[in-house]
């Protein structure tokens, strides 16, 4: 009895050893963790290539613009023929041009939602190579440094993530010029 309490009391010593090694094991490596960070939309802001995706993009939106322009104004010319002719048609004559222009309002709501979906799609067709370039030079960069994760500095919409970094790790893990230097950017 004595000696199965010893061998429990040693498995358990034994145990604890190895959890406490395998605790600072990993402790060891997350200090050695580097996280870089990086702002892929001064990289996209900076690139040459970006004045003509910007040109190409304020084309297509001023294409789009005008085609939907030319069909709100004729909605509204017909609308106007409608208001002006109310009172000498018949009931059963209004209801049908009540029901007529709500469908062509339908259609102008429509045709606003799908050029909105015709703009994004455009950027993305326009902004995917560039993105593609800017994410294999991040990619490269991170390999190079050795980094295991690399983080964007900001949201699409522009809000900071990260919000503070001492001024010793962002000049040794801001990838943002080195990622602009891969590019060929400097």
């Amino acid at each position: 009895m004595k000696g199965k309490m010893i061998l429990r009391i040693n498995m358990l010593m034994v145990a604890m050893f190895l959890v406490i090694g395998l605790n600072s094991d990993t402790q060891a490596q997350s200090s050695e963790a580097k996280i870089g960070y990086v702002n892929p939309q001064a990289i996209l802001a900076s690139m040459p290539e970006m004045k003509a995706v910007q040109q190409r993009l304020q084309n297509f939106t001023a294409r789009k613009q005008q085609e939907l322009t030319t069909k709100e104004q004729a909605f509204q010319a017909q609308v106007t023929a409608y208001q002006q002719k109310i009172g000498v048609i018949s009931a059963d004559a209004q209801r049908q041009e009540e029901e007529r222009l709500g469908q062509l309002q339908n259609e102008l709501v429509q045709a606003q939602q799908i050029a909105e979906g015709e703009l994004q799609d455009k950027r993305t067709e326009l902004l995917g190579p560039l993105l593609e370039q800017i994410g294999a030079a991040i990619d490269n960069v991170a390999e190079t440094m050795g980094l295991i994760y690399v983080l964007n500095t900001t949201t699409s919409t522009g809000d900071l993530i990260i919000l503070y970094a001492s001024d010793d790790y962002q000049a040794k893990y801001d990838i943002t010029e080195k990622v602009m230097e891969q590019l060929g950017m400097f």
